[in-house]
């Protein structure tokens, strides 16, 4: 399920990892709203939703539709603001999610020239000693990307997380440490989440790609 904000490439980011759900054996149907969360039948056939669907609305029927559909075992998975920055309008997806995006500090403003890029900065993706068939084998890796800041629960299940650094034009006085991927468990459904994917090049990286893919996986039902 992909589109609303154009800045993240939907359909070319989607269509990046179809070719490795068919080789898996899935059946890929393409919709361009939430519209079919709503549709209970439709819903109750879908092994895993792979949502890129940026900022946008979803209306009470489509997300109930969504809920139900995950808590009796449907699986979602995404990446970047196709998950974690969807919705604005509602705090029940947020909830249904566990982690929303807050900020993207970006560079120091005199290096700022109005651009996607005054965003990419360098940092760390630093893995969690945790045992996990998601991120097993994967060691800290370093990106020049969008940094997201995340709003988190308690009940999600980080997996790596990345931290904020204080810099001189920055108002915060202390590190700050978001999820960068995370898991939850929710019903009968799991929900798996990176925050790098901000282009299709990030989501080529061969770490990033690695995760999404496993990511997906772990997922379905």
């Amino acid at each position: 399920m992909r589109g609303g904000w154009e800045g993240h490439a939907p359909v070319e980011a989607t269509e990046l990892f179809i070719p490795f759900l068919e080789k898996h054996g899935f059946e890929v149907h393409r919709a361009d709203s939430p519209a079919p969360y709503a549709d209970a039948e439709f819903m109750s056939g879908v092994d895993l939703i792979v949502q890129c669907y940026t900022m946008g609305t979803i209306e009470q029927a489509e997300l109930s539709g969504l809920e139900a559909a995950i808590r009796a075992g449907t699986g979602m998975a995404g990446w970047h603001g196709g998950i974690a920055d969807s919705y604005r309008n509602s705090s029940d997806y947020l909830h249904l999610i566990g982690g929303q995006f807050a900020c993207h500090p970006g560079k120091d403003p005199a290096e700022r020239a109005g651009s996607q890029a005054d965003n990419f900065v360098p940092y760390t993706v630093n893995m969690l000693p945790v045992d996990h068939p998601i991120t097993a084998g994967i060691a800290d890796f370093d990106l020049v990307t969008e940094q997201y800041w995340v709003l988190s629960d308690a009940y999600v299940d980080v997996l790596a997380t990345t931290t904020q650094k204080v810099r001189p034009w920055d108002p915060w006085h202390r590190e700050v440490t978001s999820p960068a991927i995370w898991t939850r468990q929710w019903g009968d459904g799991r929900i798996f989440v990176a925050t790098p994917g901000h282009s299709v090049d990030v989501l080529q990286d061969d770490n990033v790609r690695t995760i999404v893919e496993r990511g997906l996986l772990w997922a379905s039902r």
